[in-house]
């Protein structure tokens, strides 16, 4: 299985975040302890064991562990295998490495992929929900999986069974975008009963993961898989999820990382279904969706791009004029900058770095500018630090 043309396995700087990458439990959060501390990934793999021991969480053990796992044959191994498989292996120096990650506080040291990403896919909303799941819960998903994708959205999920793989169905039969999140390496499909979807996806999107190129579905390789789904989304809509699902915590994820997190209510004769969802409406802690134009009305400012471009689309098409690809609403959104917006980045040049000072920059309202910062991050102009502080891109 070959690697589409032009695009290589891996760059010379993956390969050495991929060694890292190998090193037991050197994951994003220490790598990234590793790297202010010394600069440049060149540095950490240089270090000697006094060296890596001056970081905060390294010890004898460990700095040990990192200098005995730079192993130069494992890693030549591991690109053999994802060359075989057609599978490329992106780190965040990468230009195709997704944007939405890096704006994370703990984005994979290495990113497999099987398939295409695009810079349009940072305009995405996660679909999540039980494996166990009603036929309502199952049309819902393929419902609101088609209706993102006719949008422009790429449809973000997992590709497990019930409401995951209805949504990538629902976004592959309408000849959208999606991107499908696995818990394994990509060697192999996991549930294999889903390979076909699989390779549906990989025709209208990709399929990726953080884990090693065989690495087998274990129980403990998901809740980490989530929140590379929120972390490649806007938000995420929780569709049927009992009281102990794993859409749950990746509903906590979404918070954590300040997404948007919506839930579609579920029938009151079938609490089995939705307590977890109902759960979450009942809280406060996810907004009641129903249809496409209750998610783009709270994402604010993509939603109304989104919707004006995807009806000017819509129209277009009406009246038999041609639509070129690099036209869709998500490429729209990816492009010019409106004035406001305008105003927020000279205003971070100024060194107004928080939401707070760049209300007082630009006298413009907290929800617009959370709004207008968002869209900023997908455009490419802003990245988000720790602290919630904003920095030109």
């Amino acid at each position: 299985m070959n690697q589409p043309l032009g695009q290589m396995t891996i760059s010379d700087v993956a390969r050495k975040f991929l060694r890292v990458h190998f090193t037991p439990d050197v994951g994003p959060l220490r790598l990234q302890k590793l790297l202010n501390h010394f600069g440049s990934i060149d540095d950490v793999l240089g270090a000697s064991m006094q060296g890596l021991q001056k970081v905060e969480g390294i010890g004898p053990k460990l700095a040990r562990a990192m200098i005995e796992s730079c192993d130069d044959e494992r890693v030549a191994r591991e690109v053999e295998r994802a060359e075989a498989c057609g599978v490329r292996i992106l780190c965040a120096k990468d230009e195709d490495y997704p944007a939405s990650l890096r704006n994370i506080t703990d984005p994979p040291i290495c990113l497999y992929v099987r398939g295409e990403l695009r810079p349009t896919d940072t305009i995405a909303v996660a679909i999540v929900g039980s494996r166990r799941c009603s036929n309502y819960g199952r049309e819902q998903a393929m419902r609101f999986g088609r209706s993102l994708a006719n949008a422009g959205f790429t449809v973000v999920s997992g590709l497990a069974y019930g409401i995951d793989g209805a949504a990538h169905r629902g976004a592959v039969r309408t000849g959208g975008r999606t991107i499908a999140v696995l818990g394994n390496g990509l060697a192999t499909v996991y549930p294999s009963e889903h390979a076909r979807l699989a390779e549906e996806v990989v025709e209208h999107g990709a399929l990726v993961s953080e884990y090693p190129i065989d690495t087998p579905p274990e129980a403990k390789n998901f809740p980490p898989r989530n929140r590379i789904i929120i972390g490649l989304s806007l938000g995420v809509i929780v569709i049927e999820a009992g009281k102990r699902s794993g859409a749950l915590i990746t509903a906590r994820c979404a918070h954590d990382y300040g997404r948007e997190v919506f839930a579609v209510p579920g029938h009151i004769d079938r609490p089995e279904f939705s307590a977890g969802t109902n759960g979450l409406i009942r809280e406060s802690a996810a907004k009641l969706v129903t249809c496409l134009d209750d998610v783009l009305d709270e994402l604010q400012e993509v939603g109304s791009i989104m919707r004006a471009q995807a009806e000017d689309t819509q129209a277009a098409v009406g009246d038999g004029a041609v639509v070129e690809a690099a036209a869709s609403p998500a490429s729209s959104l990816l492009g010019n900058l409106s004035a406001e917006e305008r105003a927020i980045v000279d205003a971070v040049k100024k060194g107004s770095v928080d939401a707070d000072a760049i209300c007082e920059a630009t006298s413009l309202g907290i929800a617009r500018v959370t709004s207008l910062l968002t869209s900023l991050q997908l455009k490419g102009q802003l990245r988000r630090l720790p602290g919630n502080e904003f920095a030109l891109r």
